[in-house]
């Protein structure tokens, strides 16, 4: 499968598959004449990807978590999971911050209203 044919099957353009090769995310071979040649696992593999970005996790991270994904049920070692509960006390965190970010300018902007005048 060529690059354009695993974007369209993945709905993911194809500047962002090479970012995703290059980053050892997914994986290709070439044919005789240099094009990439995607097996067709891949379109599975791309929307785990997007899946993964959406939740907000770094390409890093997802490098670690998809062999964890991709491993059967009984060769899991618990590291997965451990990555999924770090990421969630992550962005639990992260909320937290915001959070209070928008309480802080909820008051600032309370604050420094200006008057409403009645006639």
């Amino acid at each position: 499968m060529r690059i354009g044919e695993l974007a369209q099957a993945s709905g993911v353009s194809t500047r962002s598959l090479r970012y995703y090769e290059e980053q050892g995310l997914i994986r290709s071979s070439r044919t005789p004449g240099g094009w990439r040649d995607f097996d067709g696992s891949m379109v599975e593999r791309v929307v785990m990807i997007q899946h993964l970005y959406a939740a907000g996790l770094s390409s890093a991270i997802i490098g670690e978590l998809l062999p964890c994904l991709e491993a059967p049920p009984e060769e899991r070692t618990g590291v997965l999971e451990e990555l999924l509960a770090q990421e969630v006390r992550r962005l639990e965190s992260k909320r937290r911050e915001i959070d209070r970010e928008l309480d802080v300018l909820e008051t600032l902007r309370h604050e420094t209203a200006a008057p409403t005048t009645s006639h």
